[in-house]
This record gives structure tokens, C-alpha cells and sequence, in this order.
């Protein structure tokens, strides 16, 4: 046998062996930074979230998380982004109703499927919605804002066409008959200025999004979509105290990375978020601070998260009926 012969086999053999090795054993995980892609503009509840965990999987796992904010199409643009990318953890998505939950029943052309194209990793926390208003509109409660829009037309912001907000919009007017006008923006931070400005009336958005424009006196949170009032601003209604019975709507937050991403990336990375968001720690209370309820232990895990998606993906398919969107 030649030399360059033996050098064959033997390279060939070394090739063998390094592919039969663990994953783990040829690179430690994570090491490059992290893409974290929030699929909505800058200034929202989930580009607010989705920083604040970037911020506790850099700590915990020692490599930069990168955010990005990649929006449009009620979430979809960016969701689909990571449903295509390689499934080696480092591209993950900051998930919301919108893009997992609500666009499969109100876009026909969705290029990703939210239940079988991403592997869940924990769901991190949900906030309720809100109707936050104009300093110039005169309705002061939420049922002074239907007798108002039925006089002449409201316009209402959100996040977006297909986004959650949107769709508890679609809700209230269903329930309602309120005559409010849509005007989709790409963000919940996005349409906070013209909120201010008076450009449009109100807008439907996350508590969270909207608190600071309250409590600074720019706009009006008028009614809150929980069942209980809001312990850091208990000056603020339940849409259920404003006649409208029962109202609940919230947006929750989780991250999820491509499907047939490995196991042990997805435990170190739900073990990451874990221990960041530990519910006597800096960054729990941060979330409590704008209004925002911490996910379970067992949410907080990717099995957990993945029922929670399953079940509320039911209610979206309940919510796109009631609101008169074709549905599957």
C-alpha cells in the first residue's frame, strides 16, 4: 500500500469515528452569538420580552443574544424566517398568538405551520390587552366608547393584521356591535405616537405596551381585558366592569427554535430561561413591573409550552369564527 493510500484510509477512518461522536463532544453549545428574531417592530410587549430574555440566556449560557426585529404580516414574516433556518440553535423566534396561534386562520397563504415547524422551549410569560385612548377622545370608559363609535366611526390601532391584538379587536366589535375602524400598524410600539398624537383615537394593545402612557398622563387606558383589575394600576377598569361581560384577551410570549433542533440545545436553552426568570429574581419583577404574569413552572418548560399552544390554538379557531374570518 502507497502512502498516500495508508493516509486515505486512515483519514478516512479518523472521519468515521469524529461522526459516531456526541454532538457535544466536538463544540460546546453555544459558541457564537445567538439570533433571537422578534417578528414585530421595536418598542412592543414582544420585543420588550423578548429583550429581557435575550438578556438571561446570554448570562446563563456565557454568548451574545442578538435581537432582531424582523415584522410584518401579523408576525408571519419573521416566524416563517426561523421555521427555515438551520436547526442548530442559534436562530430562535419570540412567539406570540399572532404568528403561532392566530395567522392559521386568517392568512390563507401562511408558508409555515406554527404546530409542526418549530420545537417550543418555554413559554416565558402573557399580559392582558387593553384599550388605551387619545387624551382627546371624550369617552372615558369603554362603554362611552361604543356609544361613541356608534355616532360616528372610532379608529382603533394594533399590532397588526392577524395579530393578537387584531383579533381581540375582531372580538369586541363582534360582541359589541361597536363601529371601530382598524388601522393596522406593524407593532405595538409603532402606533403609540399617533395614539399620543391623536392621528388615530385608540388602539388595542398589551397592557404592558401601553401602562407608561397611562401612568405619564399621554393617553388613557380605559378598560383592561382581565378578569381582575391590574395590582400596579388598580385605577384602570376590567372591560367586564364596563358592561361588556366576561371579556378576556392577552398576549403571552415564548420561545421556540426550528424543529428537529437537538434536545440537549433546547434543555440548556429552556434551562437558561428557567433560572433567568425565577419568580424572586430582577427580571421577574422587571415583567411584573409592566403588568405581565410569569408562566408556570410547567409552561415554562418546552412540553408544557407546546400543550399551551395546542390549546390555545382551539380558542383562536373559537375566536376567528366569532369574528367572522375563514378559518380551518
Amino acid at each position: 500500500m502507497t502512502g498516500s493510500r495508508r493516509t486515505f484510509v486512515v483519514g478516512a477512518g479518523a472521519a468515521t469515528a469524529i461522526a459516531l461522536l456526541p454532538r457535544g463532544a466536538l463544540a460546546a453549545y453555544p459558541d457564537r452569538p445567538i439570533r433571537l428574531i422578534v417578528p414585530f417592530a421595536a418598542g412592543g410587549n414582544a420585543d420588550i420580552v423578548g429583550r429581557l430574555v435575550g438578556e438571561q440566556i446570554t448570562k446563563a449560557l456565557g454568548q451574545a443574544v442578538v435581537v432582531e426585529n424582523r415584522g410584518g404580516a401579523g408576525g408571519g414574516v419573521g416566524a416563517e424566517a426561523v421555521a427555515q433556518a438551520a436547526p442548530d440553535g442559534y436562530t430562535l423566534l419570540v412567539g406570540s398568538n399572532g404568528p403561532l396561534t392566530v395567522n392559521p386562520f386568517v392568512n390563507a397563504n401562511l408558508k409555515y405551520d406554527p404546530i409542526k415547524d418549530f420545537a417550543p422551549i418555554a413559554l416565558t410569560s402573557y399580559v392582558p390587552h387593553g384599550i388605551v385612548v387619545s387624551k382627546a377622545v371624550e369617552a372615558k370608559n369603554i362603554a362611552e366608547l361604543i356609544a361613541l363609535s356608534k355616532k360616528a366611526p372610532v379608529t382603533i390601532a394594533t399590532a397588526g393584521v392577524g395579530s393578537a391584538t387584531h383579533m381581540s379587536l375582531e372580538r369586541l366589535k363582534a360582541i359589541t356591535g361597536a363601529d371601530l375602524m382598524h388601522v393596522p400598524y406593524r407593532g405595538g410600539g409603532s402606533l403609540l405616537p399617533d395614539v399620543i398624537s391623536g392621528n388615530v383615537k385608540g388602539a388595542m394593545t398589551e397592557f404592558s405596551t401601553a401602562l407608561s402612557l397611562h401612568t405619564g398622563g399621554e393617553a388613557r387606558i380605559i378598560a383592561v381585558a382581565a378578569l381582575q383589575r391590574s395590582k400596579i394600576a388598580p385605577d384602570i377598569p376590567t372591560f367586564d366592569e364596563g358592561g361588556v361581560k366576561d371579556f378576556k384577551a392577552q398576549s403571552y410570549i415564548g420561545i421556540l427554535a426550528p424543529a428537529k433542533t437537538p434536545q440537549d440545545i433546547i434543555a440548556a436553552l429552556q434551562q437558561a430561561i428557567e433560572k433567568g426568570l425565577a419568580p424572586t429574581g430582577p427580571a421577574a419583577e422587571r415583567l411584573a413591573g409592566i403588568g405581565a404574569e410569569i408562566a408556570t413552572p410547567e409552561q415554562m418548560t418546552s412540553k408544557g409550552f407546546a400543550e399551551f399552544i395546542r390549546a390555545d390554538y382551539e380558542d383562536m379557531r373559537a375566536a376567528a369564527k366569532l369574528a367572522g374570518f375563514v378559518s380551518k
